[in-house]
């Protein structure tokens, strides 16, 4: 059997100005970079008229496991199906971050014949969109130190400076450091650490805005720490926001790919959905609502912090509006949510129990979100046709449509009846709602997520945390949405409590503002904005055998 890699490097790809011209894009308006990639200029996207028949479909999960649900491959897979019987559709994905690439996950451009390509491109450097972000991020990060080196004419507070350093690697040695050892004229000694790219606020920044002004404005609006007093010092303050736009002009211009079936697609930003909100950029997605009538997008891991995060906070931003949403599942993920650790055998005893997950999200969907959901199942080898059976029965007794998609083996077609659905679902009327409104108190809308979608039955918080968000009302942040930052792999902040937990409480730990990409970040459980590689990382199995990556994915 083929690797991804290896299915991917035999693809027949089409020139990426065949690819534009299958969307009406003139050659003179994109930037390629090589054969297979370009970027699409911002102005000639900016002109497109709006398309009033377009959908988009947003692809999201049941609570991810280590076995994997497959959510990138459905996306892509279900773009080939929705071209297959005969639409015009476009993929929205994020960018990988390299950090999960040479850590845990390794790629994450879909799998089997469900991809996106070049696959060793969008997996690495790709079109260097990582680098500029982390470039601007550590541009306001010299230019604080700078100014505290040179008299620090703002008073900055040098502990209570919020900005952190970057880097798009996994380094847990980076999560607290010392910087300016050495004498005066390396500035002055202080503690900081450092965050991988997609959690930087630049990340957030980058995928929220609408067009470069917007960039620009948000890059000025970013806290970086505050006065002896308490005053907040902004980057506008330091005259950052001008550079730091100049490094990121080229990258907010979206990437143009293709799937293996030449379906056009959209790779473009990428933060963390456990950490910040874990959806391509704004920018791609309604460029991509211009140009197609059926947008394909995801929102990172389960339906309870991607899917939230991707209505609460992006469609709030953007105003874009789902019209059906996916679910993803697998016989052998719900297994393990059901207490089995190997999903090999039959086990309807832990299939039956760890349906209650997929339960829980569908009822989200529907109940909470209220959008039309769709189960897609993933269907492996070892998969029995009693736990199908059962998988389909419950799901059906839900009021859900459920589909067995195969499209990792078989591509477009084994998409077909998924692409067919998710048509059927787009027509169905529905009326997309937020968890909570604008309104609300900061800690009533955490309350609500809480409540509403993970299960709890509280939210607690210490005196110190309770008083730092009465003072982000004060100071006129009380309207923004909230941005959970949580372990993906439960209900709770306990990634070992599997299933649909209920009854539990989430503790918020620590609160981040973000008041360039206008969230505020609530830190529960131990979750971390700076991951560590594992014992065996990834990148172990990465090497360049005869001019061709091996051992990617």
């Amino acid at each position: 059997m083929l690797s991804d890699i290896e299915i991917a490097q035999a693809a027949t790809m089409k020139p990426i100005s065949d690819v534009a011209s299958t969307l009406g894009i003139p050659l003179e308006n994109i930037e390629p970079y090589g054969h297979y990639k370009a970027k699409v200029h911002l102005s000639y996207l900016a002109d497109l008229p709006e398309n009033s028949h377009a959908r988009l479909v947003l692809v999201t999960a049941i609570s991810p496991t280590p076995p994997g649900e497959g959510k990138t491959t459905t996306s892509v897979g279900l773009a080939d199906g929705l071209s297959h019987i005969g639409k015009d559709v476009i993929v929205c994905l994020r960018e990988p971050s390299l950090g999960p690439v040479f850590g845990m996950k390794g790629g994450a451009a879909g799998g089997g014949k469900a991809q996106i390509v070049p696959m060793e491109d969008i997996n690495l450097h790709f079109t260097g969109d990582f680098g500029a972000i982390g470039l601007a991020h550590n541009l306001l990060s010299a230019l604080i130190d700078n100014h505290i080196h040179h008299g620090n004419a703002l008073n900055i507070d040098v502990r209570r400076i919020t900005w952190k350093r970057a880097i798009d690697m996994n380094d847990r040695a980076l999560r607290n450091i010392t910087v300016a050892l050495g004498g005066p004229g390396n500035g002055f000694p202080r503690s900081d650490g450092f965050d991988i790219v997609v959690a930087s606020e630049i990340m957030a920044i980058f995928c929220l805005a609408t067009d470069l002004e917007d960039l620009k404005a948000r890059m000025g609006n970013i806290v970086i720490g505050y006065t002896r007093d308490g005053r907040p010092i902004t980057a506008r303050e330091l005259n950052a926001e001008g550079a730091m736009t100049v490094l990121l002009k080229d990258a907010l211009a979206p990437n143009l790919v293709q799937t293996l079936e030449n379906t056009p697609a959209f790779v473009h930003g990428g933060p963390f959905a456990n950490i910040a909100h874990g959806c391509n950029s704004v920018i791609a997605t309604t460029a991509a609502m211009k140009l197609a009538d059926y947008v394909v997008t995801e929102a990172g891991f389960g339906a309870d912090l991607g899917a939230e995060k991707f209505i609460d906070i992006k469609c709030r931003k953007s105003g874009l509006c789902p019209s059906a949403v996916v679910i993803v599942a697998t016989v052998r993920a719900l297994k393990y949510h059901g207490g089995c650790d190997s999903g090999t055998d039959e086990d309807l005893e832990a299939l039956s129990t760890g349906l209650v997950n997929l339960e829980r999200h569908i009822s989200n969907v529907r109940e909470v979100y209220g959008l039309p959901a769709i189960v897609s199942i993933n269907r492996f080898t070892t998969d029995t046709d009693a736990e199908i059976q059962l998988l389909t029965d419950q799901v059906k007794a839900l009021g859900a449509d459920v589909v067995l998609a195969d499209h990792w083996a078989r591509g477009g077609a084994g998409a077909a009846e998924l692409a067919e659905k998710v048509v059927a679902a787009c027509k169905t009327p529905s009326s997309m709602t937020f968890v909570y409104e604008d309104e609300l108190p900061l800690f009533a809308k955490i309350e609500a997520i809480a409540q509403k979608v993970y299960g709890a039955s509280e939210v607690t918080a210490d005196k110190k945390i309770r008083t730092q968000i009465k003072e982000l009302e004060a100071a006129g942040y009380g309207h923004f949405p909230v941005c959970v930052a949580k372990t993906q792999y439960s209900f709770s902040t306990d990634p070992t409590l599997r299933g649909a937990p209920s009854g539990h409480s989430i503790n918020v730990r620590e609160v981040r503002l973000a008041a360039g990409a206008e969230f505020i970040v609530m830190v529960c459980g131990d979750v971390m904005t700076m991951p560590g590689l594992p014992k065996v990382p990834s990148s172990e199995k990465i090497n360049v055998v005869n001019n061709a990556v091996v051992g990617l994915f």
